[in-house]
């Protein structure tokens, strides 16, 4: 059987080198609800939501890690986003017409971009992805080759009925290594892991696809790791937004509707302000400042 929303750990018992599997069912339906992405899009975004589980499993951080792509191309806006405890949400924005699954060319050569956020830290970590080949894959691998120096290989799949994910990564030598040839098996576990079929990757166990794969290494698989859908909007957020936009323009909304609506982009669920909300909104905002709103 396969495993199903859960992330796997694995190392290579005598080489500096790691690895993760990732695999999202329920998750990634509940991504794609109330969505209806075309076929290009939509397999990008889950290679997406994959990789920044993936990525997210080799830091130690307390927040989460967003891959963002901004372009001029028909993809205009995908944000893939993953916290420390492995909860996912992600949203795409395009223009019609799409076709191509090429990424250079699905987001007119755009902008690819990993922030960090830790919770409680002001300063936030950003990188800046050079897009290279034709699937996000190659451009994450180029990053950590260049930007981060872990090399780094990923191997991404995603469709209608999910998405999957495996990370290799070598990681700095250390004195118990001396005399290994590290190189020589990097590069033969980079061969071997470019055989992995993406039907495989979607519907064999992790114990089966590491013994199918590596069977003649020694490797310690952890046990799996959750991954679900979950989106961070909330009241006070949206309360907020509406606070930064002014009294004037909110009103301005309540007149022309009735209600302020304000819909997420991530999960589609609705948060509603009527008239009463809307004045205990800036009158509170009004009394923590000292003014007055007339």
């Amino acid at each position: 059987m396969p495993d199903t929303d859960s992330l796997h750990r694995f190392v290579f018992e005598h080489l500096p080198i790691r690895g993760h599997l990732v695999h999202l069912d329920a998750s990634w339906q509940a991504l794609l609800d109330y969505r209806d992405y075309p076929p290009s899009v939509r397999d990008t975004l889950g290679e997406s939501v994959a990789a920044s589980v993936l990525l997210a499993a080799t830091l130690k951080f307390d927040g989460h890690l967003s891959l963002q792509l901004q372009g001029q191309g028909p993809l205009r806006l995908l944000i893939a986003q993953c916290t420390s405890n492995l909860g996912v949400r992600a949203l795409a924005r395009y223009r019609e017409p799409v076709s191509s699954r090429d990424l250079s060319e699905l987001s007119g050569e755009g902008q690819l971009l990993v922030t960090l956020d830790n919770v409680g830290d002001e300063r936030r970590y950003q990188g800046i992805v050079p897009l290279a080949g034709a699937r996000l894959a190659q451009s994450l691998e180029n990053y950590f080759e260049n930007s981060e120096q872990l090399p780094t290989r990923l191997w991404l799949h995603a469709n209608e009925r999910g998405a999957s994910g495996m990370l290799l990564q070598r990681l700095p030598s250390r004195a118990e290594h001396a005399g290994l040839d590290i190189d020589d098996a990097w590069t033969r576990l980079q061969l071997i892991g470019n055989t992995l079929k993406a039907e495989e990757l979607r519907t064999l166990s992790d114990r089966d696809i590491l013994r199918r794969l590596f069977n003649e290494d020694d490797l310690r698989l952890f046990e799996p790791a959750p991954v679900f859908f979950r989106c961070t909007c909330s009241h006070d957020r949206v309360a907020g937004m509406l606070q930064s936009l002014g009294i004037e323009e909110v009103r301005s909304i309540l007149a022309e509707q009735g209600v302020v609506e304000v819909r997420c982009d991530f999960c589609n669920r609705a948060y509603q302000f009527d008239a009463v909300d809307v004045a205990g909104l800036f009158a509170a905002t009004a009394m923590s400042s000292g003014s007055t709103v007339h």
